[in-house]
């Protein structure tokens, strides 16, 4: 039986000189939350008190030691080896031997093995659930559910790897054959972010292995035990099946091993995940070696209300969005647009909601909204407070930090403040709700589109008329376009990303496998002539 008490999760890097003493690493050892009764579960997903962080076939680590750290109220947890450079050159090498192998595998078979992750993944969802909860902090329903996205992705992708391929085209040469053949990149560096820990990793790394890839997985070094307990359940389905466990590599590490990736002519396709300042590197490091990248970074979603809208989906979808994974999702509602005839009303209903929010303990069930991942964050959360102040916004709700340990923060709504505002076009990781009042259609529209990042975006109408405008050329630029449902919360069938700042990047559903793979045109003359180009003709 799984018994709850406080969670949360910090990462704080530790030069091995602070445990050159023998009595210092015992009394270190024993204020772990590992070695406590209540958290005995973790060791069933093979983790202790310092773990390994790098895998390519064999377990390692030489570099810096991580400690990771409970949000809840920032105890430690466990440890984690970090890789070297050196031991990321060598996962490199195995996983690129490992690809020669596993190209070889017919795609439908390759499916097999992705479906026997997600069946691995079955057995283990509520212990990963619990250690996604305890280390980066989101409620546990959330921790839980984002584990059943890994598994759901490798079911979408255990079908999709009986159809992936090209069309057969008609020629315009008599006895030809036009082939669009599809084939694996290679080499997919995976470099994921704290707030979704598992299923980011679980959209790469499922289609990229349907498509032939081997994977190299370098996670948020704040979420490491995270990364090596899904990595140890992984290597051992590829183990299971004989197969080379550096098919699915892990490096955990820091700024320079995502520099080492990001650089790295050997890896084919590098796929990052968080902030657009750090995205922006990677993209120019990558461009540089004429890489492929795929990025998924920043998003300052908006949601927009119409007079016409049905009140009664605003204030559960509004305080979803905001106030969800503590304000860290990427797909978070950071500004609200109301129509000037609904503003006040709606601003009291959502006060009144937020009122309700249930904040604290992630596992326990009636909670709402669990801390923000670091002490960093809740920094950020107070600056962006008073800067949202000294522009002239007004405090309708929270905030302020709660006074308990852990990170924990009062979801706040901020009105008085215009479209454009440094604040308002700022993402700040945390639950904080700009409301700015609206005229008209074509003036929201405007507003929704002018910050640089172009994520998720949302409106609540019954105008048919208006919807269809919404979607159109004129509408939202975002990649992600809803209508009376919230701007989080998207599901694993469609592709997800976004445009300008965000990065262009696709994952998951649709035809993001593509992104995966690389494509060639083949002609085939299967006839007895030779007809050339332009007409052509040889005496």
């Amino acid at each position: 039986m799984l018994l709850l008490t406080f969670p949360v999760s910090r990462h704080f890097v530790l030069k091995s000189r602070i445990w050159s003493s023998c009595c210092r690493r015992t009394a270190a050892m024993s204020t772990l939350l590992l070695n406590q009764p209540q958290y005995s579960w973790l060791k069933e997903l093979g983790l202790k008190e310092e773990n390994e962080g790098v895998y390519n076939g064999a377990w390692g680590g030489k570099g810096e030691v991580v400690t990771s750290y409970c949000p809840s109220n920032n105890a430690p947890i466990a440890r984690v080896r970090q890789a070297t450079i050196e031991e990321y050159n060598e996962t490199v090498i195995k996983a690129k031997e490992a690809w020669k192998i596993w190209a070889d595998v017919p795609a439908p078979k390759r499916g097999e093995i992705v479906r026997q992750i997600g069946d691995a993944l079955r057995k283990k969802i509520k212990l990963l659930g619990h250690l996604e909860s305890l280390e980066m902090g989101k409620i546990l329903v959330e921790g839980v559910g984002e584990v059943q996205e890994y598994i759901d992705i490798c079911d979408y992708a255990v079908g999709l790897s009986r159809i992936i391929g090209g069309p057969i085209l008609p020629s315009e040469r008599p006895g030809h054959a036009l082939i669009e053949q599809w084939n694996p990149v290679g080499l997919v560096g995976i470099i994921t972010a704290f707030n979704f820990p598992v299923a980011v990793y679980g959209w790469n790394n499922a289609l990229a292995l349907i498509c032939g890839d081997v994977c190299l997985w370098k996670g948020a070094p704040t979420t490491s035990l995270t990364s090596v307990a899904v990595t140890k359940i992984v290597a051992q389905v590829l183990e299971d099946n004989n197969l080379p466990g550096a098919i699915c590599s892990l490096t955990c590490g820091g700024a320079d091993i995502g520099n080492a990736i990001a650089k790295d002519e050997r890896v084919d396709l590098v796929s990052f995940t968080g902030s657009t300042s750090v995205g922006k590197q990677v993209a120019l490091k990558v461009q540089e070696r004429f890489g492929r990248q795929l990025l998924e970074l920043g998003g300052n979603n908006a949601i927009i209300v119409f007079e016409d809208a049905d009140l009664t989906l605003v204030t559960p979808s509004v305080l979803f969005a905001a106030v969800g994974t503590a304000g860290q999702r990427c797909t978070t509602a950071r500004r609200l647009f109301l129509h000037e005839s609904i503003h006040d009303e709606i601003v009291e209903k959502l006060a009144k909601a937020y009122a309700q929010v249930r904040i604290g303990d992630p596992w326990e069930s009636e909670t709402l909204c669990g801390p923000l991942h670091t002490k960093q964050a809740v920094e950020m959360f107070l600056s962006a407070i008073e800067q949202g102040k000294c522009e002239g916004g007004t405090i309708v709700y929270g905030g302020k930090v709660i006074d308990r340990p852990g990170n924990y923060v009062e979801p706040t709504i901020m009105t008085g403040l215009p479209h454009d505002s440094p604040i308002v076009h700022k993402e700040t990781f945390a639950p904080i709700l700009y409301v700015i009042k609206f005229k008209s259609e074509e003036e929201a529209f405007a507003w929704n589109n002018e910050v640089k990042q172009g994520l998720s975006s949302s409106i609540f109408t019954k105008d048919l008329g208006r919807i269809f405008r919404w979607l159109g050329p004129k509408g939202s630029d975002c990649g992600i376009v809803n209508v009376n449902i919230p701007t989080s919360g998207a599901e694993i069938g469609g592709a997800f990303g976004g445009e300008k700042h965000t990065g262009g990047g696709r994952e998951s559903g649709s035809d993001s496998w593509k992104h995966y793979m690389r494509r060639s045109t083949c002609t085939i003359n299967y006839s007895k002539d030779l007809p050339l180009a332009q007409g052509i003709k040889f005496q």
